[in-house]
């Protein structure tokens, strides 16, 4: 059974039409899922909760300023790049996976949901030539390993209250892999559980890089 979520409870900011939205999107990938496996069926109950809300912790450490551009890496089914999307309409989400099935889910949520602020690519995150104001992922490998992708991947410039850089999902212990990160890029950590109750957010961390 469904563990629905109160959203407007959490983002008292949020319209009617984007709390409509962020609510049908169990819908959507409930039909998806169907046909293109790209959540764990035995996790769809907890949908609200596991997926939409845990992409919104980033919302809680970061209110993009419009005309913001961020890249997802390893976006999967759009996480967290379309919850993120819905709450800010006016910033360029550019959802990036290289696996195509994934994206074609993307591509049918953002277009059943009429976001007019998200596009994607097939295509591996080392081969993605732009620059962006932010960079978002969960947890797609380790941080080490997750550096390098984003190289050469900032504008120059500041519009945002924090300065550009890496926005991070990330669960369990994670100070083993802060100690293997370069010293340059010092994080700041910020517990989910301080935004959210829910027991599955005890662990679960969003992660700030500095990268301009």
């Amino acid at each position: 059974m469904r563990v629905k979520v109160d959203y407007q409870t959490y983002f008292p900011e949020a319209s009617k039409v984007q709390i409509e939205q962020l609510e049908a999107l169990y819908d959507q990938y409930n039909y998806w899922n169907a046909q293109i496996n790209v959540i764990s069926r035995k996790d769809m109950d907890n949908f609200d909760e596991r997926h939409v809300l845990h992409s919104l912790a980033i919302a809680k450490v970061m209110k993009f300023a419009p005309e913001s551009k961020v890249l997802d890496i390893g976006t999967g089914g759009g996480f967290p790049g379309i919850p993120l999307a819905i709450l800010f309409p006016e910033v360029d989400f550019h959802l990036v996976d290289s696996i195509g099935k994934k994206i074609k889910v993307v591509d049918e949520v953002a277009a059943a949901l009429e976001l007019k602020n998200v596009r994607t690519s097939h295509e591996r995150a080392e081969k993605i030539k732009e620059q962006y104001d932010f960079v978002v992922s969960r947890a797609v490998t380790r941080m080490n390993k997750f550096m390098p992708w984003v190289r050469g991947k900032f504008l120059p410039r500041k519009l945002n209250e924090l300065h550009n850089g890496i926005l991070y999902l990330k669960g369990g212990d994670i100070h083993e892999e802060l100690s293997e990160v370069n010293s340059k890029h010092l994080p700041s950590i910020h517990n989910i559980s301080d935004f959210y109750p829910q027991e599955f957010f005890e662990t679960k961390r969003v992660v700030y890089f500095r990268m301009r």
